[in-house]
């Protein structure tokens, strides 16, 4: 789950609806588009995070902090289930399985010197490495594909979550400025990319309980939210 805070009240996003954003977003990037395997890369970002629908369906609130849990608190041994998950949905696209193992291994790499995380980054390495010989490619060529995977999660975080901080991959920075996700350098050959995505509004206080989120959720209402990404020609530093 996605939780972005506003004055009064959250918007809370789920993280299947931020990954198909993403993809929508991507079919309008420049370099992609001649990207040979660019359908697989696609599905790939569409389907990123669909391990994480069992776990945005039942929400579940910190007892200590009377907060919600979201994807980036969330107990270590949720985020590590998630993936295996999201992979084996992809086995029939054993490219975009790869590319999904991939982003586990890469968003997650804050965690490699914990050996509490040790079992999930071997576990997920043989999943990706399975999956790219199913595929009959190459972990070289994959690396060069991710890059677009990751591009369009923190284009789509960035908007759905409100992040200020600028954020980065590869050769392109992202940072949020109003409504606006701007993207150096520009991979959208000057176009503006609209972005749309359903929230659901509660009030922003503390939760007392499961049950209680669970309640706040059936009686909430449903948003639109809007923005654009626009590409800026100034290279990052």
């Amino acid at each position: 789950m996605i939780v972005r805070i506003s004055p009064g009240s959250l918007q809370l996003i789920t993280q299947p609806d931020h990954a198909h954003l993403a993809r929508r977003v991507m079919e309008q990037c420049a370099p992609l588009a001649v990207q040979p395997r660019r359908d697989r890369i696609l599905r790939a970002i569409a389907e990123h995070d669909n391990g994480w629908a069992e776990e945005d369906a039942a929400p579940r609130v910190n007892p200590t902090t009377a907060q919600i849990v979201d994807f980036v608190n969330a107990p270590a041994e949720v985020r590590q289930r998630v993936w295996p998950r999201g992979v084996a949905r992809l086995a029939d696209d054993p490219w975009a399985a790869a590319l999904v193992a991939q982003h586990a291994i890469v968003v997650y790499d804050r965690f490699h010197s914990d050996p509490e995380w040790a079992p999930f980054f071997a576990s997920m390495r043989v999943l990706r490495d399975v999956m790219i010989g199913a595929s009959r490619g190459r972990l070289d060529d994959l690396a060069l594909d991710y890059t677009f995977v990751r591009l369009a999660d923190l284009i789509s975080l960035t908007f759905c979550t409100g992040w200020t901080d600028e954020q980065g991959f590869g050769l392109w920075t992202v940072h949020l400025s109003g409504a606006s996700v701007v993207v150096a350098p520009d991979p959208f050959d000057g176009a503006v990319v609209p972005l749309e995505i359903a929230a659901k509004v509660i009030p922003h206080k503390p939760y007392v309980s499961d049950e209680a989120l669970r309640v706040a959720l059936s009686e909430a209402e449903l948003t639109t939210m809007s923005g654009v990404v626009i590409g800026s020609r100034a290279h990052p530093n």
